[in-house]
């Protein structure tokens, strides 16, 4: 088992990061770690996903929706090939201040026997390619706000 999780501080109401999160068209003009998603942000819908850490190879995978709360939390999860190789169950939770704006949390638990040969790609261009989409959103977000 691996976590990975990244968080930021976003200077806008939930609905509107909510918004961002499950206008999957849009990914590719501001997203620069998942530059598509296709298919619908229910429970038990499976999406196709792109993902692209910079100055990396691009992968596709077919993940289950596992949570879509609005205004709180998206969760799917992915496997490789075969359930127990190589699993991702990734989340973005939105979680509101008292004082407005929300601390925007992504992260991923990976599981399975080829987690230990992907960890330091985890730790390094996956873990920076959330650190981006983060910032994006912060900023994509924060647009609409000014």
């Amino acid at each position: 088992m691996h976590h990975l999780e990244t968080q930021i501080g976003i200077d806008a109401p939930a609905e509107r990061v909510w918004s961002l999160l499950i206008d999957f068209p849009s990914y590719p003009r501001w997203n620069p770690f998942i530059r598509s998603i296709e298919g619908i942000p229910e429970v038990g819908q499976s999406l196709k996903v792109l993902i692209q850490p910079q100055d990396a190879n691009g992968m596709h995978f077919l993940p289950t929706v596992l949570a879509a709360q609005p205004n709180h939390e998206l969760r799917w999860k992915g496997k490789f090939i075969l359930p127990g190789l190589f699993d991702g169950e990734h989340y973005f939770k939105l979680e509101e201040k008292p004082e407005g704006g929300l601390t925007f949390h992504q992260g991923e638990n990976f599981s399975g026997i080829l987690v230990p040969l992907f960890r330091r790609s985890l730790d390094g261009p996956t873990k920076q390619g959330f650190i981006a989409m983060n910032e994006a959103l912060k900023r994509e977000a924060e647009k609409a706000n000014a």
